[in-house]
């Protein structure tokens, strides 16, 4: 058995794309997943399974939500060590005196060049920071989320991918998770 993350993109944000977490478990048990558990109502949803692509699972999880709930949804699947690269390679944590409230993961679709960060015009997100690693964007915000332009419709358009984003409590939360359930 492989057990699975799967982080869904902009479910249950301000009224929209609403999906119950008790209704997505039985979904989700009924196509063949099992040990499926949720963490808090923004799309966090751990899975079991035979299945190793993380593609297909993603894949899986997408069209199953479709047809229950309606809602076509973007499904990015993980794996610890993708969570266990964040505390490791996040460079913004070896900063002194670090507000880790202004700390966020954005977990994309495909891995991004290495010369992708000097393509970019970056010069309008000041003062925000942004660190690229592979399939994972670290950001750190300058005042929040909420008030910079620095989000994951900018990211998904800049960089041709898909995007959904994490708090640094919650990327956390998850990773204990993961290393509660071995």
């Amino acid at each position: 058995m492989t057990t699975h993350l799967a982080l869904l993109r902009g479910i249950n944000v301000s009224g929209h794309k609403m999906i119950n977490m008790v209704a997505l478990k039985k979904a989700l048990e009924n196509i063949g997943f099992s040990n499926v558990v949720t963490y808090i109502q923004s799309g966090n949803v751990f899975v079991d399974t035979e299945e190793e692509s993380p593609t297909k699972v993603g894949f899986l999880i997408k069209q199953e939500i479709f047809k229950e709930f309606g809602h076509d949804v973007p499904v990015i699947v993980i794996g610890k060590e993708d969570l266990q690269a964040c505390l490791d390679r996040n460079e913004f944590l070896n900063e002194e005196g670090v507000d880790l409230k202004k700390l966020y993961v954005s977990f994309i679709s495909s891995v991004l060049p290495d010369n992708m960060i000097t393509q970019l015009n970056l010069n309008f997100i000041k003062p925000d920071e942004i660190q690229l690693d592979g399939k994972r964007i670290y950001l750190k915000y300058e005042v929040s989320p909420a008030k910079t332009r620095l989000d994951n419709k900018w990211i998904e358009k800049s960089m041709n991918v898909v995007s959904t984003t994490r708090n640094w409590n919650t990327v956390n939360k998850l990773l204990e998770m993961f290393e509660e359930k071995e």
